[in-house]
């Protein structure tokens, strides 16, 4: 005896006709519905993990977001911002709120819709 399940939330069909009984052939078939429907839980895990990887930026010798020169002069400058800081010391101490505020400024200001169009 065949059995064929399709539960509606997924709309994943498997059906089993392996052994005469009609319960061993329905256990089968949960186990393969299991089977699959884990199998697309995880394909939609990894599909959302490679969207979030796309959005990253590339880690490579330029992309970085703050320089900080210590040799023969000290300076910090920040490349999103364009601020520069000549105290390196204090924002090497952790002391880095002007560039925080900066850097929402031009976050703030490049997201707020152009008034002129």
């Amino acid at each position: 005896a065949a059995v064929r399940s399709t539960p509606l939330p997924t709309g994943i069909v498997v059906q089993c006709q392996n052994e005469r009984s009609q319960h061993k052939n329905k256990s089968m078939a949960m186990k393969y519905l299991k089977s699959r429907l884990y199998e697309r839980e995880l394909q939609q895990k990894n599909d959302k993990i490679s969207e979030e990887n796309k959005l990253k930026k590339d880690i490579a010798w330029g992309s970085q977001i703050r320089s900080y020169v210590l040799h023969p002069y000290k300076m910090v400058k920040d490349h999103r911002t364009n601020l520069e800081d000549s105290n390196a010391a204090r924002v090497l101490d952790g002391d880095i709120d002007e560039f925080v505020q900066a850097y929402l400024m031009t976050t703030t200001v490049n997201s707020m819709p152009d008034a002129s169009g």
